[in-house]
């Protein structure tokens, strides 16, 4: 990336506001100033734009302009394609839904980079926003769960780029193996709202359906030895070193601790399977015979949901209240909420492998999956950038 200037001022027209100017620099308040003093009227989201009505006041005005920045030694750059918030009103209103468009700028680069730990992508939008300077983006939202950043496309001179966040459920994006593709646009907004919602929505979906699976089986496996360790124990009256366990308040300590990790890992399936199982229709696929499994696996869902609001309730306080718990008390509510759902993650491991069959031949808009999935290799990563982590995360 080339270092921009101190201050800079990025021109370009819109139908609605006429000439339209976005300040960006490490000095750009000192181009904002220019504008002022050129008569230029802030907008709601933070540009600032010149009416064209009039063409002597227009000249007048671009006048003053270019006057103002060779005063302040602020550059001018006019920029190739139309107002971005006008774009991105234009695509907003053509997607299926009801989906709203608010342009945000960045003046300063590390701004930008405050969005990636956000974003759940693996293509050239991730790679725009670390590399190269995106003055300002426009997000897509249908607030219903989906948010999506727009931006100009870097190193052309028209078309855009469009990528996802991730939902809320998730801050860990960095390298996530099931993150879709961002989508290169074109210019016409007609067009690349055909592309957003024909191809990028489509596998974004397929994508988050893949995530949830990967995450309610990660979560699965980090259970399940424990489980059968604990078992193995309780059967035997012997420690896992073979020592017998004369002492009996052993055991009890045991069930707590291990009650204790189940609920951290336990809490993303039932986070997580409620979609997952409405998607589920065992007598369309190859395997009917899970039908008995998903009925288990659902009556032991409905089961846990007192828990699960309770643990809703405790963590809505938690944002409230700032007061902190000994960690003894965090990990003696979190043993109490495991045991509760004791009997439902003894039936999730047991059917564990019918769902996730059923889950991953249920994807979104995609063709019954004609044979079991394989096992997914879970890979080390890189180092993620700094991401904010919820207050109450140990819960």
């Amino acid at each position: 990336m080339t270092n921009p200037p101190d201050a800079e001022l990025i021109l370009s027209t819109s139908h609605t506001h006429g000439l339209v100017a976005i300040a960006t620099g490490e000095s750009f308040l000192q181009a904002r100033d220019v504008l002022r003093e050129a008569g230029f009227s802030r907008l709601p989201d933070g540009a600032f734009a010149s009416p064209l009505s009039d063409a002597q006041a227009a000249r007048d005005t671009a006048s003053a302009l270019v006057h103002g920045a060779h005063e302040r030694g602020v550059s001018i750059t006019t920029s190739s394609r139309p107002y971005l918030g006008d774009t991105g009103q234009e695509i907003a209103a053509r997607l299926p839904g009801t989906w709203s468009a608010k342009l945000e700028i960045y003046p300063r680069q590390h701004w930008q980079e405050d969005l990636v730990g956000a974003l759940w992508d693996s293509g050239d939008l991730l790679q725009a926003m670390l590399h190269d300077r995106v003055p300002c983006a426009v997000m897509l939202n249908n607030h219903a769960g989906t948010e999506l950043l727009l931006i100009e496309r870097p190193g052309h001179a028209s078309g855009y780029l469009v990528g996802a966040f991730a939902t809320e459920e998730y801050d860990d994006n960095w390298d996530e193996p099931n993150a879709p593709r961002s989508l290169a646009l074109p210019a016409a907004p007609d067009l690349a709202a055909r592309a957003v919602a024909h191809t990028f929505l489509p596998n974004y979906r397929r994508a988050l359906h893949h995530r949830r699976i990967d995450t309610v089986m990660t979560a699965l496996n980090r259970i399940r030895p424990e489980h059968e360790t604990l078992q193995a124990i309780k059967e035997s009256g012997r420690n896992s070193d073979g020592v017998p366990l004369a002492n009996s308040r052993l055991q009890p300590e045991m069930e707590r601790v291990f009650a204790d990790h189940a609920w951290l890992s336990f809490r993303d399936v039932l986070q997580h399977t409620p979609t997952l199982l409405t998607r589920c229709r065992p007598a369309a696929s190859p395997w009917p015979q899970d039908a008995a499994a998903l009925t288990r696996l659902r009556e032991a869902l409905a089961s846990s949901q007192d828990t699960w609001a309770q643990f809703n309730n405790l963590r809505a306080e938690l944002y409230s209240t700032p007061a902190v718990l000994p960690a003894r008390e965090w990990s003696q509510i979190r043993s109490e909420l495991g045991a509760a759902v004791l009997p439902a993650i003894e039936t999730w491991l047991a059917d564990s492998e019918a769902f996730e069959r059923q889950a991953r031949a249920a994807v979104p808009g995609g063709p019954m999956a004609l044979s079991a999935p394989s096992p997914r290799l879970l890979t080390s990563r890189p180092a993620q950038p700094a991401t904010t982590k919820l207050a109450n995360a140990h819960l």
